[in-house]
């Protein structure tokens, strides 16, 4: 009667374990979405001129799309300086290739000066801060995180959350990949060099 319960036991976790390890490998099956064309992206915001720019006007080149605020004391600095430096190493191939900052913190970053932000880092960077709406459905369909939060210490007592990746959309809008935050320049260069 023991060895029974302790075959049973044993067996139960012998299941279990097999369960585990089909979904890890379910899940694993799901984690290369960064590498895959899974959706098209859109967009419609006023660049600092106040004029509306979509994804359709850039047709035919590679997008560099990284949501952020001006404000941002790291990570927007950090990714930005990194796309810079893409820029410039592409030399004749940056023609190719559209850099596209979208502020998740708009009305704040037009009056502080999105453009001026922007050209900070790099001339070909371009600034975008729609109203509340536009900047929404830009990060849904981004599928995208944002949201305010307070913070006593930030300018203005609030700073924003953000998600951290920088997304590259291909010349036909098909979302190609994310790279994270951190990638060096070096590598998001590889990637653009090898599909231009």
């Amino acid at each position: 009667m023991r060895l029974t319960k302790l075959q049973s036991g044993l067996w139960g976790a012998v299941v279990l374990a097999l369960l585990g390890v089909a979904a890890l490998r379910l899940l694993d099956q799901g984690a290369p979405v960064t590498d895959q064309a899974a959706f098209r992206p859109e967009f419609a915001l006023a660049d600092a001129d106040g004029q509306t720019r979509t994804n359709a006007e850039f047709a035919g080149k590679h997008l560099l799309v990284f949501f952020g605020f001006t404000n941002c004391p790291d990570v927007c600095p950090t990714t930005l300086s990194e796309v810079a430096q893409v820029m410039d190493d592409l030399g004749e191939d940056a023609s190719r290739v559209q850099p596209i900052f979208i502020s998740v913190d708009p009305e704040r970053d037009r009056r502080l000066g999105i453009a001026a932000f922007t050209q900070a880092f790099h001339p070909s960077i371009l600034g975008l801060a729609g109203d509340d709406v536009a900047t929404r459905a830009a990060a849904d369909s981004f599928k995208i995180f944002y949201e305010r939060e307070s913070d006593p210490n930030a300018p203005d007592g609030y700073t924003m959350s953000h998600s951290p990746a920088l997304y590259l959309v291909g010349p036909e809008g098909d979302w190609l990949r994310q790279f994270s935050y951190g990638t060096p320049a070096s590598e998001i260069l590889a990637d653009l060099q090898s599909r231009l």
